[in-house]
């Protein structure tokens, strides 16, 4: 391996894809940054019931639990077309368009396309950092111009949204209450009915999950297939078992 190459400084990429699991490339298909975040910001929030103000002299209410929004992920890009900046020329880079560069960037990750009628699904991949996500916000400066107008710094002060699939959303929660939706994906030995057990904490819905998921026989389960186990009306979920 080349000195140069070892050495060679990892770029913060942007990949864009039409698919929510990330598996077919949008075009264009990806953009390296000029120059990486000096910081990126992840921000995360819980929303919660009750916190609002309360009148004086007037007990609080309790903070309960309401859902977990989404994370994200911030920072601020610079685009430049002088040719120029902290360790001097960058070869090639003399008259690099600006325009053209936040054109492809809002074609990435803004604009609508076509094939799917919305902007594209993302990752955004910096060293460790693999974050899958929508732009949620772009603010545009240009700072820098030519005698004719034209843009030669543009700063991109982005936030991106998080993005999963229903999926790994599931499966990172690890909700087991039998009032929630639940998938499972299938294993040698496994029966509708011990899954149902050990979802429901009984055996007796194995025909109301065999219908959910189309299963003509539920004593041959396929492995690997994913069920889907629905959540269970209040009246059902403590008897049958």
């Amino acid at each position: 391996m080349s000195l140069l190459k070892l050495f060679k400084l990892e770029k913060l990429t942007i990949e864009a894809y039409r698919d929510a699991t990330r598996k077919r490339p949008a075009s264009p298909d990806s953009m390296e940054v000029m120059f990486n975040p000096a910081t990126y910001t992840r921000s995360h929030r819980v929303s919660y019931e009750g916190v609002k103000a309360q009148g004086l002299n007037t007990p609080g209410r309790p903070a309960r639990y309401s859902y977990t929004p989404p994370a994200d992920l911030s920072f601020t890009l610079v685009l430049d077309g002088t040719g120029v900046h902290e360790l001097g020329p960058r070869p090639g880079s003399l008259g690099h368009s600006v325009k053209k560069d936040v054109a492809t960037f809002e074609k990435l990750c803004l604009r609508m396309n076509g094939a799917i009628h919305e902007p594209n699904y993302l990752i955004v991949r910096w060293g460790d950092l693999a974050f899958s996500g929508r732009l949620k916000t772009l603010d545009i400066t240009y700072t820098l111009f030519d005698q004719g107008g034209d843009p030669l710094r543009a700063e991109l002060a982005v936030t991106f949204v998080e993005d999963k699939t229903s999926k790994t959303l599931m499966r990172e929660a690890g909700k087991s209450s039998p009032d929630l939706t639940h998938l499972r994906v299938v294993r040698h030995g496994d029966t509708l009915p011990l899954l149902c057990r050990e979802i429901y904490g009984s055996s007796s819905h194995f025909l109301r999950v065999a219908r959910e998921n189309g299963l003509d026989d539920f004593r041959r389960l396929v492995p690997g297939r994913t069920l889907v186990f629905p959540p269970l009306p209040p009246d059902e979920r403590e008897g049958g078992r």
